[in-house]
């Protein structure tokens, strides 16, 4: 859980100072269907590398994927049984609250909805709640998690997703802050009440709308 994540790594130091400080905030706001960069943010070339310096080791053979909480069906797939999954592709941006986007990224995964549609989920549901390898948490609305260009990603420009990415497979919701897609996700859980993950715990915005700059709290 996110309780034994380290809180006193540098990044997470700093990161927690950007929310207190407010960094990279500019008032203004915009709207995604008239403006493609969002407000106070740059755009990339590189994919940048941010995490909370744990990169956990996964071998594909012991890899799982648990969906649970209320749903019709728990579901706990390995790596051929979720690859065995219809496969779809997108093409998004990234937008990281660190004040960079990469336009025109790659994907191909495992649509949000599919999984949904395989667990079931229950009339009650309201949330996602996620849970990576390392142990990160973040909590994304229900309506958000199944967009439709929202994914499970194991593959980005066409190759296989790097272990510093999120590899073997992360979760992609284009339209918030990077911090709600998760890397190395291990487990969804369907709720009807909401729970703050990691970052939303130390100062950010629990929705993450990059185009509302809702970066903190």
């Amino acid at each position: 859980m996110s309780d034994d994540l380290p809180d006193d790594s540098k990044l997470t130091r700093t990161k927690a100072k950007w929310a207190a400080e407010g960094r990279f905030l500019t008032g203004r706001q915009s709207r995604a269907e008239e403006e493609r960069l969002p407000p106070g943010q740059h755009l990339v070339k590189n994919w940048p590398v941010l995490d909370l310096g744990i990169e956990p080791p996964i071998d594909l053979r012991a890899w799982r994927l648990d969906v649970d909480g209320l749903v019709d069906t728990k579901l706990r797939l390995n790596w051929d049984g979720f690859n065995a999954l219809p496969q779809i592709e997108h093409t998004s941006d990234i937008h990281c609250v660190t004040s960079w986007s990469r336009y025109d990224n790659r994907w191909t995964g495992v649509s949000t909805q599919e999984l949904a549609m395989h667990a079931g989920i229950k009339p009650e549901v309201k949330f996602a709640l996620l849970t990576s390898n390392d142990g990160y948490t973040t909590n994304v609305p229900l309506a958000d998690f199944l967009v439709d260009d929202a994914l499970l990603a194991t593959h980005w420009e066409g190759e296989p997703l790097t272990a510093e990415h999120g590899g073997p497979m992360r979760l992609v919701i284009p339209h918030l802050y990077f911090w709600k897609s998760p890397k190395w996700l291990r487990r969804i859980e369907f709720s009807a009440s909401d729970q703050p993950g990691f970052w939303e715990e130390r100062g950010y915005h629990n929705y993450g709308d990059p185009w509302r700059e809702q970066r903190y709290s």
